[in-house]
């Protein structure tokens, strides 16, 4: 079988990049090692979040402004091409602090972040009072908080689901259980072998997260990745009460509160432990009281694809010509970029010049 373009990877980084090259080529397809993989998808928080992201890198903050503001866009592309609704939501987000030195930290990173943008950014920091007014929930322990009305949240399974459906209605083929042993250029063209038949295209897309990093070495490029575990409650349904997105706690348009925010490296092990369950079920519950009766129906962990600085990776092979690998913990956030310019990029060598400030040459100097 020959396509102009694979992509190794079915996730959501690498159903984005397959939905948007589909706009160039009816000859896209999709090589995903099925559910046996650590897919990051599956365990996301859903997402679309701005604030304190890039504070120490400029470019990362452009890029992550500028994705969340075509998210709108992609939403309803999303809804023509495939008929799901994603339930985009973007009434702004809340980063909620209970210390004063955690506020101030995050309003100096905040304002880092708006000179990165030249003033795009947007923020405001928000006193107790002022948190109050915005959400009567929370707790007497809230310092303060940080507004930011770029942010926002989808439901990440409606936007899989979507992006399956939206790529092979244009014509994209969805080939899973294929765990790939091998890849080689001839100089013309890259061949995939594994136990199934060989696959032959003319360029190749690597989006299959800590794999990224074996595969890379087959095609000439080095992609430093490990694994970051982060673990999640899911609450029964209450009533609604969180009109806003927080990085700790959102509520879904069902009714039910996912929790969460951990962050541990603990190699490929995506098993749950209570001590952290434990310790965001306190912190969630000394932000809002209200939930100290609510029942956890449901807790997983999922392993997040993060770089030396946590920041994307976008790179083309120079000994392999065609060979594209993108790896990064933000898939939800960047989809509208994954898209559009990164799709450009690929099909057309329209270089962005942000994506250029993401190549893994920053990690070989």
């Amino acid at each position: 079988m020959s396509y102009e373009y694979a992509v190794i990877g079915g996730g959501i980084v690498g159903s984005c990049i397959a939905y948007g090259l589909t706009k160039y080529s009816r000859q896209v397809a999709v090589l995903d090692e099925g559910d046996i993989a650590f897919r990051a998808s599956r365990g996301n928080f859903g997402l679309v979040w701005v604030q304190g992201k890039g504070w120490d890198y400029p470019a990362y903050a452009d890029w992550t402004w500028q994705a969340a503001a075509a998210w709108p866009d992609l939403a309803a592309e999303l809804l023509e091409t495939s008929g799901i609704d994603v339930g985009l939501s973007q009434p702004g987000g809340i980063e909620m602090c209970l210390e004063d030195e955690e506020l101030s930290s995050l309003e100096d990173k905040m304002r880092r972040i708006s000179e990165h943008t030249d003033g795009g950014f947007h923020y405001e920091m928000l006193d107790h009072s002022s948190v109050l007014q915005r959400v009567p929930e929370i707790s007497k322990e809230v310092a303060g908080a940080c507004f930011c009305p770029h942010d926002g949240h989808v439901n990440p399974l409606l936007l899989f689901r979507a992006l399956h459906q939206g790529m092979k209605q244009s014509g994209a083929e969805y080939l899973p259980n294929r765990k790939i042993e091998k890849i080689e250029f001839s100089g013309e063209e890259f061949r995939i072998s594994g136990d199934f038949k060989d696959i032959h295209a003319a360029r190749i897309i690597l989006c299959a997260g800590l794999q990224n990093q074996v595969l890379g070495e087959m095609v000439g490029i080095r992609i430093p990745v490990i694994a970051n575990r982060g673990q999640l409650l899911i609450t029964e349904k209450v009533r609604p009460f969180l009109k806003y997105p927080t990085l700790h706690v959102r509520q879904t348009s069902e009714g039910g509160l996912q929790i969460g925010d951990s962050s541990e490296e603990v190699g490929l092990n995506d098993s749950t432990s209570n001590s952290v369950l434990s310790m965001l079920a306190s912190r969630a519950t000394r932000i809002f009281p209200m939930l100290e009766n609510v029942q956890v129906v449901r807790a997983w962990a999922a392993l997040r694809i993060m770089t030396p600085d946590g920041k994307p990776v976008y790179q083309e092979s120079e000994s392999c010509p065609g060979a594209f690998a993108i790896a990064c913990h933000s898939g939800i956030t960047l989809a509208a970029a994954h898209v559009g310019p990164v799709c450009q990029w690929i099909a057309k060598s329209k270089l962005n010049p942000l994506i250029s400030q993401f190549s893994s040459d920053r990690f070989h100097v």
